[in-house]
């Protein structure tokens, strides 16, 4: 992967020296798993920082009675940072939703690039603050209606996700279980909502290509807040 490829796919690296790029795109190694295959499990975290270079996957709480997926990231997003930087305890998986490649940073590495770079550290905590308040975003939604709610989770993955195909934006067709982990619907619900949002016109799904277009963000967000 060049400069330019690096710093416009990640966002974290956007304010990065082209010396802290260099080395970073030197010292990295690429990885690459098969849908449903296990990424991370809640042992193997604190050994490396993981950059999303194509696909989809899903943090996972394990428990002994089931797993329930806490969020969903896609292409450009990064994980494995917080438990490099804090003893990590919680019991968390990672799983590919899709075929995945990843761009990998050992924790050594990582946390040299940090101290090359004072703007890196600054991006970092930049986006560590932004996901706080994703997550503190999700649990607000809580309060509100469930078809809002949902649409509220697909606009914000088609925003910073999707792939802008003219007017409508293209999404993993994410399963229905994760959605409704993540929205706190049941399953059933949230399975009739996603077939009223597809029989209304709003989204289109490519079951046989594993895909979900969303035909009008703006139009969707209007629908949720009339909700």
């Amino acid at each position: 992967m060049e400069i330019q490829a690096l710093s416009q796919l990640f966002p974290l690296f956007n304010t990065a020296s082209p010396d802290t790029l260099n080395w970073i795109i030197a010292i990295a190694t690429q990885e690459e798993y098969h849908q449903d295959e296990v990424i991370l499990t809640a042992d193997n975290w604190g050994k490396a920082a993981y950059f999303i270079i194509e696909g989809w996957v899903k943090l996972q709480y394990s428990s002994p009675e089931r797993k329930i997926t806490q969020t969903i990231m896609g292409r450009g997003d990064f994980f494995g940072e917080g438990a490099i930087l804090e003893e990590y305890t919680e019991n968390m998986e990672v799983v590919a939703l899709s075929e995945v490649t990843l761009f990998t940073i050992s924790a050594q590495r990582f946390i040299q690039a940090l101290f090359k770079d004072s703007q890196l550290q600054h991006r970092l905590l930049q986006l560590m603050v932004k996901r706080l308040k994703i997550l503190g975003g999700y649990w607000q939604m809580r309060h509100q209606p469930p078809v809002v709610r949902l649409v509220k989770v697909l606009v914000f993955f088609a925003e910073n996700y999707g792939q802008l195909q003219g007017k409508k934006t293209m999404i993993l067709q994410i399963p229905t279980a994760d959605l409704a982990d993540i929205t706190d619907i049941d399953v059933e619900q949230t399975r009739k909502i996603i077939d009223k949002l597809q029989s209304n016109g709003w989204i289109e799904i490519d079951e046989n290509n594993r895909t979900l277009y969303l035909m009008n963000i703006k139009q969707l967000i209007n629908l949720s807040g009339k909700v």
